[in-house]
């Protein structure tokens, strides 16, 4: 058997994440939320509304919310999150998003609790209800609307401030189970968001609790990019809030696929609220710690409703800073005879588009293998073992790409990854595939030149498996180790982000 007896890692490795018991400050734990909402639309977002008909839409949306955060309270849950664009919906423009907006205070400047001092600020009403919604049931709330707040128009014209002397803010806050407003964030990364504007210097913005210590916050497209995210993480947050509106993107790039391996790359607590719409391929929520994951990804078929999640995690301590590893005691070389994929030739390779790149593959064929594939200087090596008990006859391909993404964004990347092709021939490779049968044993090698790298794995019908072992050398390599899947492969991958490349 190719991989049962084999050792595994490379001399001098370092562990990629940690024992649950050096995990956690004293035993501690506590417990979370995460609704992901069918939100209830603006039919037609362009045309404006009066403050009365925006107000009117939003409330549809909160009493939801206060359902979700009842029920959430009923379990024990301290602290709630709700999803990016939950309130109002999007595809709005700055004009007809006018209404929808409130001046949300800078906490950081304001102490203020909206639900025990409503006439304080004008046109809060929103933010009334969030306050009075966490007071009422005990719990941190955290959800997402749209902010409005004026800019220096007239004494800095060089400033980056609109025409019409506001800027939109694409918005999270934060509401102390007290219903004091605690955090305010403005979503730094926009995602062809024409109602909202950019904030002009990045916010890293952390918040306190009682129960679990800090929390960091961005929004959506941000987790793929090195601010605010990275500067929170290096600044020894251990814990995230993550409200989103994301459409499901195989084979790289699904929802909960995407949170768990940055839960697990980073070494965090990631807690991740999407929104459910079957129209928009919006589905995928999920309270994820580097060793355990609580996720919900509808399927084809189910009813489009929400799903609230709720899980008792632990508290993550600060000690450990993003990207450092810890060393360990490991065996030295990990092939069992001469042929090892760290020194093996290349492969037979052919170019396929997989999430709009060209990545460079090459098939795995027989039951079991070893393979290399490069992209430039950038490899990828692949040891695997197809089940005994698979009889499957499905295409499967080992993929490098290392380059700038280009297609609705602009990110540099490096990434190894095992995919089901679609079909029988090899130009299927890269394409959408949600099931698969062939449960395969491997250990995926990627030679970085980064240390972003988020790992996972993803079987059919959108279950997340946890990998075995993931571990970094100290020349950049990036080993996973996966054994005995539950479902048939469907993604395998290192995802690696190279920040300092982004704008070359």
């Amino acid at each position: 058997m190719l991989l049962l007896d084999v050792a595994l890692w490379v001399a001098l490795a370092f562990t990629w994440g940690f024992d649950q018991t050096e995990a956690v400050t004293s035993d501690s734990t506590y417990v979370a939320a995460v609704y992901e909402h069918r939100v209830i639309f603006n039919p037609d977002p362009h045309t404006p509304l009066s403050r009365l008909d925006a107000l009117h839409h939003m409330r549809k949306n909160l009493a939801v919310y206060e359902e979700q955060a009842a029920l959430a309270a009923r379990q024990g849950a301290q602290i709630i999150v709700f999803p990016e664009d939950g309130l109002q919906g999007f595809n709005f423009s700055r004009s007809s998003i006018s209404s929808y907006l409130e001046t949300i205070p800078d906490p950081q400047e304001e102490t203020w609790n909206p639900c025990t001092e409503p006439g304080r600020f004008n046109n809060t009403e929103i933010q009334q209800q969030l306050s009075c919604m966490a007071r009422r049931h005990n719990l941190y709330v955290v959800a997402n609307m749209a902010d409005s707040q004026p800019c220096p128009l007239q004494t800095d014209p060089a400033s980056s401030c609109p025409t019409n002397g506001r800027w939109q803010f694409n918005t999270n806050v934060v509401f102390r189970s007290d219903g004091l407003l605690v955090a305010r964030y403005h979503k730094q990364n926009l995602y062809f968001e024409e109602a909202f504007d950019t904030p002009p210097r990045p916010e890293i913005i952390s918040f306190e609790t009682p129960f679990a210590g800090r929390f960091g916050l961005i929004t959506c497209f941000d987790i793929l990019f090195y601010e605010p995210k990275v500067p929170l993480l290096e600044r020894g947050v251990r814990q995230l809030i993550f409200p989103t509106a994301w459409m499901n993107q195989l084979p790289l790039l699904d929802t909960i696929q995407f949170q768990q391996a940055f839960s697990l790359g980073a070494q965090v607590t990631l807690l991740a609220a999407n929104i459910r719409s079957d129209r928009l391929i919006m589905t995928g929520s999920g309270i994820y710690t580097p060793f355990a994951a609580t996720s919900h990804h509808a399927q084809s078929g189910d009813p489009e409703e929400g799903r609230l999640l709720v899980a008792r995690i632990p508290v993550l301590g600060a000690h450990s800073q993003y990207g450092q590893v810890k060393e360990t005691a490991v065996d030295s070389g990990y092939c069992h005879h001469d042929d090892c994929p760290l020194s093996m030739p290349h492969s037979s390779t052919f170019t396929s588009t997989m999430m709009h790149d060209p990545f460079k593959f090459a098939l795995l064929n027989g039951t079991e293998g070893n393979l290399k594939v490069c992209d430039g200087a950038f490899c990828c090596r692949l040891q695997f073992q197809r089940s005994p008990q698979s009889d499957s006859d499905e295409l499967y391909a080992l993929g490098a790409f290392a380059g700038t993404h280009t297609v609705n964004g602009r990110y540099a990347v490096q990434v190894c990854a095992v995919v089901r092709c679609a079909g029988s021939e090899a130009s299927s490779c890269g394409q959408e595939v949600e099931e698969a049968e062939t449960k395969i044993d491997f250990v995926l090698v990627g030679e970085f030149g980064t240390k972003y790298v988020y790992p996972s794995v993803l079987v059919s019908r959108y279950v997340l498996e946890q990998p075995e072992r993931v571990e970094r050398s100290t020349d950049g390599k990036v080993t996973m180790k996966h054994l005995n899947t539950d479902g048939g492969l469907v993604t395998a991958c290192l995802y690696g982000r190279v920040y300092q490349l982004d704008n070359k």
